[in-house]
């Protein structure tokens, strides 16, 4: 299906790369448990201006949903900074500076050498 010679879809570069998979996982869990904690909470909210018999347990069940998705939100950080500690974050520097680096290193590496053989060989002999 084209119109115009033009394809109705284009596939486009992501932006940015795709959540690790332990993260994306604790990610759609806590967005689910915060989803069910702000349905609770309108529902007791709604029965607390109806004045029904349920406002008071859906307060409770609110406040312990709460606190459930604070953990998930939190749960989403610690998993994020495990794998990121663990995997690494992929760092790809341009090539200006990778240029400098080796210079610099070069530079320390010549440095180095004229002064650390003698001091070698006196440690030898001592």
């Amino acid at each position: 299906m084209q119109r115009d010679g033009r394809p109705l879809w284009q596939v486009e570069p992501a932006s940015r790369r795709r959540m690790a998979d332990p993260v994306r996982t604790a990610a759609v869990r806590a967005v689910i448990i915060v989803a069910v904690t702000l349905i609770q909470a309108m529902v007791a909210f709604l029965c607390t201006l109806a004045r029904s018999w349920f406002a008071f347990p859906a307060v409770l069940c609110t406040v312990a949903s709460t606190i459930v998705a604070t953990w998930g939100v939190l749960d989403v950080w610690v998993t994020r900074q495990v794998w990121v500690q663990r995997h690494g974050v992929r760092s790809e520097p341009s090539s200006t500076a990778r240029q400098l680096r080796r210079e610099r290193r070069r530079a320390r590496r010549q440095g180095r050498r004229p002064s650390q053989e003698p001091s070698r060989t006196d440690r030898a002999a001592a």
